[in-house]
């Protein structure tokens, strides 16, 4: 009987310690299980906030990029863009009015008198030098260079602010030139304003470079071939 309990009681201690085994070994695993969900929990995070970065890097050059490109199209419009003057806009003595070929000739010749110290702007500078220069006689050779060119904008208003200066430039045998827009005119003539008329001479002004002389001889020499084809169709 003695043994019998004695082999009763060993079996129940195997029992309770195979019990406490399969107790501890699935706490075990389900803490693995834990950790491992934890874990993919972390990786999935990370792999969103990768996501979100790649989108953010990806998407940057190309809001740049477009911007870019608005920029340069802007401006290539702006290019294109032509400043077109109604006729009803100009004074009606506009008179010889050169074209858009001749125009674009005229305004250089103005740049390079700009460049070279040989321009006056304004009303009364220009009829200042124009009253300062002696009287030509009619009878001169065209191939003669005049003691100026005068240029005109067409679209002035009032008409009254410049409608003595053609009259002024006949008296004193100086050529002039009616171009249809003064904000151009003001363009060339290197100011940041609009310019109702403007005055080429042919000497150098104080400050023009020496060596730089003979390039705006013969610029204005250009000029004077300009305005005299225009003269030639002059409406009385």
């Amino acid at each position: 009987m003695a043994t019998d309990k004695s082999e009763s009681e060993l079996r129940e201690k195997k029992e309770k310690k195979d019990k406490k085994r399969k107790h501890e070994e699935v706490a075990v695993d389900g803490d693995d299980a834990a950790a491992v969900a934890k874990k993919e929990k972390k990786k999935k995070r990370k792999s969103e906030v990768v996501d979100v970065d790649d989108t953010i890097v990806t998407d940057a050059p190309v809001a740049t990029s477009t911007a870019v490109v608005a920029v340069k199209d802007e401006e290539d419009e702006k290019k294109d863009l032509k400043m077109v003057i109604p006729v009803s806009a100009l004074v009606p003595f506009a008179n010889p009015l050169a074209d858009e070929k001749q125009q674009k000739k005229v305004l250089k010749g103005v740049k390079r008198a700009a460049k070279h110290k040989s321009l006056k702007r304004g009303v009364k500078e220009v009829v200042k030098a124009i009253r300062k220069s002696p009287v030509s006689n009619p009878s001169l050779a065209p191939t003669t260079l005049p003691n100026g060119i005068v240029i005109l904008a067409a679209d002035i208003s009032p008409m009254d602010v410049i409608s003595h200066i053609p009259v002024l430039c006949e008296d004193h045998g100086i050529p002039y030139i009616f171009v249809p827009s003064r904000a151009e005119l003001g363009a060339a003539g290197s100011t940041k304003r609009p310019t109702s008329v403007v005055m080429c001479t042919p000497g150098q002004g104080k400050g023009g470079k020496v060596e730089e002389k003979a390039e705006w001889e013969e610029g204005f020499g250009e000029l004077h071939k300009v305005a005299l084809k225009l003269g030639q169709h002059v409406l009385v």
